[in-house]
């Protein structure tokens, strides 16, 4: 090492390391395959990197006509050459951005009017039906699959807030 770079490691330290430099570890076998058959995807000429003219022909196949203002956009989200690493990192930055666990039981609390962290499972498949941006019968089945629901119909969004942020500790064990 130099004598410049050492000095100026010195006067700036040691590189501060980020808190999950292993995009791997953030992710399961099953979902980091299911990112690569989505990489694959979009990496219209299988050259293991996605550009701007990937992005363009992946939207111009699903009817899209994007302008290269947009293009340019999404490339510029990447800080280099998106390849698959890079797509993943960005994923994970993107899910690591939902909310905390509290707004999403919050969110939840604001239907619970005995309060007792718990909405009637009926009720809760009316206001996802009904309500924002409305489910279909077949995406609430699949959000309440598993979900945290006893005998009596009553879904428990505290538990299921929990699950969302921290996963299933059923998962975890096994």
């Amino acid at each position: 090492m130099s004598a410049k770079k050492a000095a100026a490691k010195k006067r700036h330290g040691a590189r501060a390391m980020r808190p999950n430099s292993n995009i791997f570890a953030m992710f399961d076998q099953s979902q980091i395959q299911e990112f690569k058959e989505a990489f694959h995807l979009v990496d219209q000429n299988h050259d293991g990197i996605i550009d701007k003219n990937d992005l363009q022909e992946m939207l111009i196949s699903l009817g899209q006509e994007p302008s290269d203002e947009y293009l340019e956009s999404m490339v510029a989200m990447a800080s280099g050459q998106l390849n698959f690493t890079m797509f993943l990192t960005l994923f994970g930055e993107k899910l690591n951005g939902t909310d905390p666990e509290e707004v999403i039981r919050n969110a939840f609390a604001c239907f619970d009017e005995e309060g007792l962290g718990s909405i009637h499972e009926d009720k809760l498949r009316e206001l996802l039906t009904t309500m924002g941006d409305r489910f279909t019968e077949e995406e609430v089945d699949g959000v309440l699959r598993g979900a945290p629901i006893d005998r009596n119909g009553h879904f428990n969004y505290r538990a299921f807030s929990r699950i969302m942020k921290h996963g299933n500790k059923e998962d975890q064990e096994t």
